[in-house]
């Protein structure tokens, strides 16, 4: 079995979802050598996060941050945490809510998702630094 292990850091994304497949695939082209496997992306922070949908029209990332607005609003008059920042205890509520990793199938050396889907980055901070994933593939 082979194992690939990369750590990344992406760039500074303003708040909402982000489509991030392309700089993950750039990241670890290896995964060309699995015939059968999974990859792993896990994001090493608790106030963004990962998730896998509709990668061909953006009005559905818009969609998605507005809804998550209204599901987890900024401001509420019973958060104790509050002292980042108003997006911060929100981010830390959304970034549970999505999830820190996805896994996605390898097969025949190419990520075997839907004809619509793309790995999305969940930024819920109104500014970052950039974030830091890490990349694991395993197989066959």
């Amino acid at each position: 079995m082979k194992v690939i292990q990369h750590e990344i850091r992406l760039k500074p994304f303003r708040r909402g979802f982000h489509l991030i497949t392309d700089e993950i695939l750039r990241a670890i082209p290896e995964i060309s050598s699995i015939k059968a496997g999974t990859l792993q992306v896990f994001i090493k922070h608790t106030s963004a996060s990962l998730t896998l949908n509709e990668n061909w029209d953006p009005t559905v990332r818009g969609d998605f941050e507005r809804h998550i607005n209204v599901m987890v609003p900024e401001n509420a008059p019973y958060y104790e945490h509050n002292y980042e920042g108003s997006d911060d205890m929100p981010a830390h509520i959304k970034a549970s809510l999505f999830g820190s990793s996805v896994q996605i199938p390898i097969t025949n050396g190419k990520l075997n998702t839907g004809t619509w889907q793309g790995i999305y980055l969940c930024e819920h901070r109104n500014a970052d630094s950039g974030r830091s994933l890490v990349l694991t593939a395993f197989g066959i």
